[in-house]
């Protein structure tokens, strides 16, 4: 089993009405992109990213009353949510049984992983964003677009 080196810091993070919060010691041990069904329709979002961290590392310092979980008998993946917002804030899968996994978008420091890795590339949906150039939107500041690539009308020679 690997061993967690030192930790060089603390990363916090809460749910989004910030009745839960917790912290996890830095470095974090991996981080990823996460394109499954399972993770899109938990996050509501075209895939999830995930912080993984040693559970002895992982701390609930308030609200731990206030997590609900979902067990999904099929996999044996645990999800933790906030029972009040709803916020996911933990997933556990019995293949790694020292680790907790929890939203990257939680934290509001950097956790010491990057997240490199890509799970479930082949479920990657033809309407998620990948990077295409986007533009301003004209009179809507703060929202860009991307433009459509439909082929430029040929201009016909001698026409006019």
């Amino acid at each position: 089993m690997a061993r967690a080196a030192p930790a060089a810091g603390i990363a916090k993070g809460q749910c989004l009405c910030g009745a839960v919060v917790f912290e996890i010691d830095v470095p974090a041990r991996w981080a990823w992109h996460d394109h499954s069904a399972a993770s899109r329709r938990a996050h509501g979002a075209a895939y999830a990213t995930y912080v993984g961290s040693w559970r002895k590392r992982f701390r609930i310092t308030r609200g731990e009353a206030d997590i609900t979980r979902y067990e999904d008998a099929a996999t044996k993946t645990v999800r933790g949510f906030c029972a009040i917002c709803g916020t996911s804030l933990t997933y556990e899968r019995p293949r790694w049984p020292h680790t907790v996994n929890i939203p990257r978008a939680l934290f509001d420091s950097r956790t010491g992983r990057q997240p490199l890795y890509h799970i479930a590339i082949e479920e990657l949906q033809e309407w998620a964003y990948t990077g295409e150039p986007l533009v301003p939107l004209k009179g809507f500041p703060g929202i860009v677009w991307q433009r459509s690539k439909k082929k430029k009308r040929q201009e016909r020679e001698g026409m006019f």
